[in-house]
């Protein structure tokens, strides 16, 4: 949504600037996310995508411009955030359980135990991502897919107003995927929800507004997201085919108008076409956090 809605604010930017020393993210950068909005962040790497979740955070802090998170200034809101990192490395015989995982999303400033009104959300928490059958299994005997099901309840269960992913979906299977999307989906009726994301078929088919970073911002509803926009974001000239269950015999082709069009596999995924080889670019060693 633009910075001149009139819906309630969840995110604001205004004359937002911020740089890596001489490396320039954000310059005068002004937007708004809404309430009960799905945000996706797309844009190539070193585009600013995580920069904007930690300055949201508070994790980094604007050389020019406010910011303001959930009515708040930014930082002071962060007990009303639930985060979901991207994927890291873990000890995978350290023993802990599904539960345990959860649990630690109820950890508060000088409380050191859990109570049982705690338990009683973590296991509500499981029991909205269906994982609450899992909750004595140990942590990494899970797959992928119901790993990042339990790290999403583990968000939840801070009981936040606002759900902010990092590339949640990196290194699912596509059935994965799926699932994950149906579950943001559903919890999108009662939180708002912002996701960086590279998947543009997630973009086309899942959320309501896309941000797409480059040095800046540019909102799109997801209806307005077309091959001119994705080529000018990753600089590059690109076709987006999106085939999958969900298609009808004729293809899905957002880009060029006199970009071929194909039918003939079925998969549930996008098939990004670069006619360039520079698609996604490493383009600038600033973005730290990745």
């Amino acid at each position: 949504m633009s910075s001149g809605c009139t819906c309630s604010n969840v995110i604001s930017f205004e004359d937002v600037s911020f740089a890596y020393g001489s490396n320039v993210v954000l310059e005068n950068t002004s937007f708004s996310v809404c309430k009960k909005d799905f945000a996706a962040i797309i844009g190539p790497n070193g585009g600013g995508k995580t920069t904007i979740l930690n300055l949201v955070l508070g994790l980094l802090k604007p050389q020019q411009g406010r910011i303001n998170v959930l009515g708040s200034y930014v930082g002071k809101a962060n007990s009303k955030i639930g985060y979901v990192s991207q994927s890291a490395s873990h000890d995978l015989h350290f023993p802990i359980t599904v539960l345990d995982v959860v649990l630690m999303g109820r950890l508060r400033a000088g409380y050191s135990h859990y109570n049982q009104g705690d338990c009683k959300v973590a296991l509500a928490c499981l029991d909205q991502v269906k994982m609450v059958n899992f909750q004595s299994t140990h942590f990494f005997q899970l797959s992928g897919g119901q790993q990042q099901r339990v790290l999403i309840a583990r968000a939840l269960a801070g009981q936040p107003e606002l759900l902010i992913l990092d590339e949640a979906t990196s290194n699912l299977d596509v059935e994965a995927e799926e699932t994950l999307y149906k579950l943001l989906a559903e919890l999108n009726k009662d939180i708002t929800i912002v996701m960086v994301s590279h998947d543009l078929g997630f973009v086309s088919t899942s959320v309501k507004t896309v941000l797409c970073v480059r040095n800046g911002v540019q909102i799109h509803p997801t209806s307005q997201l077309t091959g001119d926009i994705v080529s000018e974001i990753y600089g590059g000239n690109v076709s987006l085919i999106r085939h999958d269950h969900r298609c009808s015999d004729h293809s899905h082709l957002y880009g060029s108008p006199h970009s071929p069009a194909s039918s003939t596999t079925k998969v549930a995924e996008v098939t990004k076409v670069a006619e360039t080889t520079n698609l996604i670019e490493s383009a600038a060693d600033g973005e730290h956090s990745k």
